[in-house]
């Protein structure tokens, strides 16, 4: 049952005031037609529109069922819409972007019936209304008296206890009139319909009560209704509309206006298509680049030298170049790179270390020695002396000697190739190079001849073994392979004199006859124009071949008497521990290497022998730590630093059209709540809350977002053809330019994400418009 106790509604505009209700007071039966007559401003709509919880009143109280709605909420006002109340417009208000059946099952949407029951009371309901054949159709494929016929199965699919009728037959002829009015009577018999008209004749024949109503007062009543106080029995469902309702009621709507709604996608995509490029084109080539560094990785070992850079002291802050003040002295600095400089003290210890390194990680490890090998080879009979050294026999060798160090700091230029550990797991001579001729090294006393990919050998190299060699003379094979030499021991090689001291003895084919004869046994090169000389041109040898050398020297004379003293024995000049530390190398008393080189198997072994490596420092002091050098993370990281930093400036630029698109779909939403203002009232009158209507909107612009994002990816993708094959022409690159799906991926979720931003703010303004304001909009 339902009761109107005194209620006030008033409208103000400016300084006037318009009394719509004026202490109006009436009681309905539960199954009645009630018709209320009226001029047009006699407030009769404004009472329809209360009762329907369309409209607030001012003062009084509206009871429903022994409920008071006095403190009723904005949400308890939707759910009593859609639980209690069917609204039947003059208008019809249908949605024009939904199907007739779409449009009356969208109020059972908001009442949480499950899609099979809601279906099925929607074929009902149109069934009852003799429109079960139109159900598929358009509501502008139907005539006035057949959208007024959905509006009313809209109206009562949801099973309400109220009907509330505003001129049901304002817009239709007399014929569809009277149909319609019978069909309303018809389902008066179950409910309360209170219908609004101007036309007495239809109430006098219909209604089975009228109320005249004028100046916001009853006038009279013709069947009043009095009753006493009554039991609370209202119960409230609340209502929601879910994510995914809303999105198809959007999606419907967008679907509409397919031509708009692509050019907007493609000018909100415009930001996504930019970035995906520079995206791609950053991604290809920092492709190009680890894909190079990881075939480089043998190139570029993991250096241990005697002196490294310390890093973390290079990227030390650098303070202000600004004069400062004239404070009267000096202030005395270590050069920078001085202080960045760190000597690594390579231990018995620290080798034995490195040699216990997992296979699996790096299974060739080279060993820089400084050991004289004491060489002498024979020249048409005779022995003379020689060395496996590419400087210039006729000049001065500090430069020559300068720059093999500085290579050979980085794995580059060594004379020793490297032992491996597990021989099952591949051996470094035969991945990298290719035999030309002869055979591989096998002993300790095997030699290589190394020649670059275009089998050329350094010619100081070749003058340095006793070859008569000029530029761009051609020695074949069978002169190399085979070629012997003798390596002779301290006590053979040195002569001690009366001072003490020890100068080289003359070479002599007896001292030649007695020292360890070794050979060269092949001649290899790279394997391909990409891989770098490791080895130095010329003479490559084991070091298996310096450490037999040095067990065989350790103990002679010239590395005791060395032993005894800080003077040079074979200058007089005195030194320091680090110069006689050389110098032990040097005569081969001493069996630590000066520097080691590690090579990774591969990329991804690289960080675990980093990690090894790292373990050796824990716990120690700064000055006992080892600091290695690894070349190809430093590259790596040049290039991958300065391409990182191009790609954000570049991401920078295009993200700012991402910021207009995020307007544009704003201003589209803010378009869209405009043409949409009837329907945001029909979904209001239908129980739809704030947030349903924020959700609808924010539907719209995911499924916008979305589209953008998507279609911006794709365009994106696609030009990734004609720009790679543009780079092809002009770098020999190929396929560079490459999108990466997790870019892509996160893209399409920045362009939804912006787009729900920009149209979110409109959304709201939707869900604040006034429904009765609403449903009068054209």
């Amino acid at each position: 049952m339902l009761q109107l106790k005194h209620l006030f509604k008033s409208y103000h505009v400016g300084d006037t005031v318009t009394h719509a209700l004026d202490d109006v007071s009436i009681s309905f039966r539960d199954k009645e037609f009630v018709t209320i007559l009226g001029p047009s401003g006699s407030g009769k709509t404004t009472m329809l529109n209360v009762i329907g919880g369309l409209d607030r009143y001012d003062k009084g109280d509206l009871i429903i069922n022994g409920k008071s709605t006095k403190n009723f909420k904005e949400t308890d006002w939707d759910a009593y819409r859609n639980n209690s109340v069917g609204f039947i417009f003059q208008n019809y208000n249908l949605i024009s972007h939904l199907s007739i059946i779409a449009n009356v099952e969208l109020g059972m949407t908001l009442s949480g019936v499950s899609s099979k029951e809601r279906h099925e009371k929607a074929i009902k309901a149109l069934t009852e209304v003799g429109l079960k054949d139109h159900m598929h159709k358009q509501p502008n494929q139907l005539s006035g008296g057949q959208m007024q016929r959905v509006a009313i199965a809209r109206a009562i699919a949801n099973d309400p206890d109220i009907l509330l009728c505003d001129e049901p037959t304002g817009a239709l002829d007399t014929e569809t009139s009277v149909q319609i009015m019978e069909l309303i009577k018809e389902l008066s018999k179950n409910r309360l319909v209170i219908m609004v008209t101007h036309n007495p004749d239809l109430a006098k024949k219909y209604a089975t009560r009228i109320v005249n109503f004028q100046d916001g007062k009853i006038l009279n009543d013709s069947n009043p209704f009095k009753t006493e106080a009554e039991k609370d029995t209202f119960n409230l469902k609340r209502t929601k509309m879910s994510y995914w309702n809303a999105i198809k009621l959007s999606f419907t709507n967008i679907m509409t206006k397919k031509a708009r709604t692509i050019l907007t996608a493609f000018a909100s995509s415009i930001g996504i298509i930019s970035i995906a490029v520079v995206l791609s084109l950053s991604n290809g080539f920092q492709k190009q680049i680890d894909t190079t560094m990881s075939k480089a990785l043998a190139k570029y070992p993991v250096a241990i030298t005697p002196t490294a850079t310390d890093m973390t002291s290079m990227q030390t802050r650098k303070e202000s170049d600004k004069n400062v003040k004239n404070r009267g002295y000096v202030i005395a600095k270590q050069d920078e790179s001085e202080e960045a400089t760190h000597n690594n003290k390579i231990t018995q210890a620290y080798v034995d270390y490195v040699k216990k390194i997992n296979p699996n990680y790096a299974n060739n490890i080279a060993y820089q020695r400084t050991t004289n090998l004491n060489l002498l080879g024979l020249t048409n009979g005779k022995a003379e002396k020689v060395q496996f050294s590419t400087a210039d026999p006729d000049s001065n060798q500090s430069i020559a000697q300068m720059r093999s160090q500085a290579m050979s700091s980085m794995g580059i230029g060594s004379s020793v190739f490297p032992t491996t550990l597990d021989k099952d797991k591949g051996n470094f001579l035969k991945q990298n190079y290719q035999i030309l001729s002869g055979a591989w090294p096998t002993k300790a006393t095997d030699l290589v001849v190394v020649a670059d990919n275009k089998n050329t050998v350094n010619i100081n190299a070749l003058k340095n073994l006793g070859f008569d060699v000029k530029k761009n003379s051609k020695i074949d094979f069978n002169k190399l392979i085979g070629k012997k030499f003798s390596v002779v021991s301290n006590n053979d090689y040195y002569q001690e004199l009366p001072t003490g001291m020890f100068v080289p003895k003359k070479a002599t084919n007896s001292m030649y006859n007695s020292g360890k004869k070794i050979k060269i046994v092949g001649v290899i090169r790279p394997k391909n124009e990409d891989s770098m000389q490791l080895l130095s041109s010329g003479i490559a040898y084991s070091d298996k071949l310096s450490q037999d050398i040095i067990d065989q020297n350790k103990n002679s004379t010239i590395v005791k008497a060395q032993r005894k003293t800080k003077r040079n024995v074979m200058t007089g000049q005195n030194m320091n521990a680090t110069e006689k530390k050389q110098m032990m190398q040097t005569i081969g008393g001493s069996s630590i290497p000066t520097g080691i080189m590690i090579y990774p198997n591969n990329f991804d072994s690289k960080d675990k022998v980093l990690d090894y490596l790292d373990k050796w420092n824990k716990g120690k002091a700064k000055k006992n730590q080892i600091v290695y050098t690894d070349m190809s993370s430093a590259v790596t990281t040049m290039t991958g630093g300065l391409l990182n930093g191009i790609t954000t400036v570049l991401v920078a630029f295009a993200a700012i059209s991402l910021i207009t698109s995020m307007i544009m779909i704003g201003i589209l939403t803010y378009t869209s709540v405009l043409e949409r203002t009837k329907e945001i009232g029909v979904l209001k009158a239908l129980g739809a809350r704030k947030r349903d209507i924020t959700r609808v909107f924010d539907a719209e612009t995911f499924i916008l977002g979305i589209f953008a994002g998507v279609l911006g990816v794709g365009i994106g993708y696609l030009l990734t053809f004609p720009i790679n094959s543009v780079i092809y022409k002009l770098t020999d690159l190929a396929n560079v330019a490459q999108l990466n799906p997790t870019h892509a991926l996160i893209l399409i979720i920045i362009s939804t994400i912006l787009t729900l931003l920009g149209g979110h703010i409109p959304a709201r303004m939707a869900a604040k418009k006034d429904a009765v304001i609403a449903l009068r909009s054209e």
